[in-house]
């Protein structure tokens, strides 16, 4: 006999064993190789995890439908790896809950030596291509940011027009971004890597849509004070973004990440607005 407390903590393992039950054969439909098998074998799991607590419970608990709808989506926008890890990191919380009432039913366990398990198979879960080329996708975000920032950023005090701005600003960074993916081409090539066209195109299309991103609110709007701080709000979403999704799938300290590429790229922007005001004032150019 269990008591209330008890019995409460056990339903919401209960619901989330099911949940995961769904999550997991939903996201193994999505695959095709040996990874569907492995993702169908913890489904399976997941679903006698959910038997085993019933038997405590007494009780039939309902998946939660916006926590399957919420991993699925995840994994159509950025890949399987990405909501298996964030799915990871929940079982390592569940695993924390267990110890809770660890001592008191034998089937809790079974239950963790499960999850554990889980959790190694999910390190290696995944290959995904465009996984093997983040660091050709970070150089292209990296270098697109520092420059992009930098360069918005002096000749909105340099210029004082949006049109001129957007102008400057594209033709700057879409050449840019055609040199960055040649010199990653050319460097992967030197290496004897087979993949430095793919990993070239990763670079460069990484650097055109940061481009894009960061100039589009001088495209929309007049006032050049409104869409540098625009611009620079877009800088700091996709530093953001970025760093989330680079922090999950590869187990990396967030705050570290983000707060090192928020410096960098402000920084440089801060830097550059001064650089472009110091040579309008040089140069005597009213614009």
């Amino acid at each position: 006999m269990i008591d209330q407390n008890t019995r409460s903590l056990l339903l919401r393992f209960q619901k989330n064993e099911i949940t995961e039950h769904y999550v997991y054969n939903r996201l193994a439909r999505a695959v095709k190789d040996e990874n569907k098998e492995v993702l169908q074998h913890i489904a399976r799991d997941e679903k006698s995890h959910y038997e085993m607590l019933k038997k405590y419970t007494e009780k039939d608990v309902k998946p939660g439908k916006i926590t399957i709808l919420k991993y699925i989506i995840l994994a159509k926008i950025f890949g399987i790896t990405f909501a298996i890890k964030l799915m990871e990191k929940g079982e390592a919380f569940a695993q924390i809950a267990y110890n809770k009432v660890g001592g008191e039913l034998d089937v809790m366990g079974v239950l963790m030596a499960d999850e554990q398990k889980h959790e190694k198979e999910l390190i290696n879960l995944i290959q995904e291509e465009k996984l093997d080329y983040m660091g050709s996708v970070v150089l292209g975000l990296n270098d697109a940011l520092v420059e992009l920032t930098g360069t918005l950023a002096g000749l909105s005090f340099a210029l004082q027009n949006s049109k001129l701005i957007s102008l400057a600003g594209l033709i700057t960074g879409i050449s840019a971004s055609f040199s960055m993916a040649a010199s990653e081409y050319l460097s992967k090539k030197h290496e004897g890597e087979d993949n430095a066209f793919k990993a070239s195109v990763y670079t460069g299309i990484a650097y055109i849509f940061t481009v894009l991103f960061l100039v589009f609110p001088f495209l929309v709007l007049a006032d050049y004070h409104f869409s540098l701080a625009w611009s620079l709000i877009n800088a700091i979403i996709i530093i953001f973004i970025f760093t989330y999704f680079n922090s999950v799938v590869k187990d990396l300290k967030f705050k570290k990440i983000f707060w090192e590429m928020f410096f960098i790229s402000m920084g440089v922007a801060f830097v550059s607005f001064l650089v472009g005001s110091a040579l309008k004032i040089w140069f005597n150019i009213d614009v």
